[in-house]
Formats: structure tokens, sequence, C-alpha cells
């Protein structure tokens, strides 16, 4: 075989195997939905070469990292890129619907002399602990036996108490406008949301309220 048509051999090879490389691409390509999360587990039942087709999609912006191990297919709306649900980012994450997301800041709509303002959300679980970066938050996730599906005033004073110490606040002030703001609960589900979500702690701080 000639030089030239060595040559040519070689770039018809080359040629073969980038068009097979990019069908695979496309392959996987075609099943992303966009607004869509995607754990790089998932991705594996479409590609054989998951991290290099992550790697290409990334570039080509197909895809975007939002997490450890989680991606998002970008949805455009009239203002640009739809950002991801939080609950939904929170689901993915976990795998699990059993969490619940909450803050710091809803302390303030107590009226127990709290103003300060908290970037960070919390995220009551089962399954995890720690700060983890989802989209362009940080979620602080705490591991817990036991917590509300929904948010009720009488566990936000429970949740101020067990983080007390956390807060930048004059705490004993706090404390003190908790006592006060206690007889305006209803007195069966506050006794209730102190025995289910406080810790040993709080239980003995609100013993007399």
């Amino acid at each position: 075989m000639t030089i030239y048509h060595a040559d040519k051999y070689l770039i018809c090879i080359f040629d073969i195997l980038f068009y097979v490389a990019m069908q695979k691409l496309q392959e996987l390509k075609s099943h992303l939905k966009s607004g869509r999360l995607y754990k790089r587990a998932e991705l594996e039942k479409w590609s054989k070469s998951v991290d290099r087709h992550l790697s290409q999609l990334l570039s080509m912006e197909i895809l975007s990292k939002v997490g450890p191990g989680l991606y998002y297919a970008p949805k455009k709306n009239a203002f640009g890129i739809e950002p991801p649900n939080e609950e939904k980012l929170v689901q993915k994450y976990l795998d699990n619907s059993k969490f619940l997301i909450t803050s710091f800041n809803i302390y303030n709509k107590l009226e127990l002399g709290t103003t300060q303002l908290y970037n960070h959300k919390v995220v009551y679980n089962h399954l995890k602990s720690g700060d983890v970066k989802l989209g362009n938050k940080v979620f602080t996730f705490r591991k817990k036996s036991s917590f509300p599906t929904k948010q009720t005033a009488e566990f936000a004073v429970v949740d101020l108490v067990n983080n007390l110490d956390q807060l930048a606040e004059d705490q004993p002030k706090v404390l003190e406008n908790v006592q006060k703001k206690v007889k305006e609960l209803d007195p069966k589900a506050f006794s209730i949301a102190v025995e289910k979500y406080g810790t040993k702690k709080t239980r003995q701080l609100l013993a007399t309220a």
C-alpha cells in the first residue's frame, strides 16, 4: 500500500470513528429534556462513555452542573435561562421527597425581635448532613429523625429555640419574647411541636411555657 493510500485509509477510519462518536453523543442528547435534572448514574443508561459525553455536553452548554453529580438541562423563558426549582434540586440530590426546606429568616415573621437576614437554606431530612451548593445557593443539610411536612408557627418557635445559639441576636431577649409569644399559639399544637421537634435543651427552656 502506498503512503498516499495509507493516509487516505487512516483518514477514512478517523472519519468513521468520529461519526460513530457523534452518533452516540446525539443518542444521549435525544434523551435530555429541557428543564429536567439528571444524576450521572441516570445518564449511564444512555452512554458507555458518560464522563467524556458529559464534558462535551457541558462545553456545548447543553447541560450545566448544578451540584455533586447533578446536572441540569437548561430551560429558556422570556427572561433567559430559567433556574431549576429548589424543591426539585433538593429532591433530586437526596433521591427522596421526605425533607423540609427552611431558613432562619422565617423567625423574623414571628415578631420576636429577630431582624438578621441569612443567605443559606436549611434542609431537614433523614439522609444527609453538611453544606452543599446546589445551583447558586448553599443548602445546609441536617439529618433529623423528625420534622413536619410544612412550616407552622408552632414549629418555627421550637426551631428558633433549637437554633438560638446560632443567631446573631440578643438571645436572652429573644427567649423572653418567645415566652410571651407562646401564649398566642395553639396550646395543643405547640405542646406536640415541642415534644416532637425540640431538642432536650429546648424542651427544658420551654417547659414553663
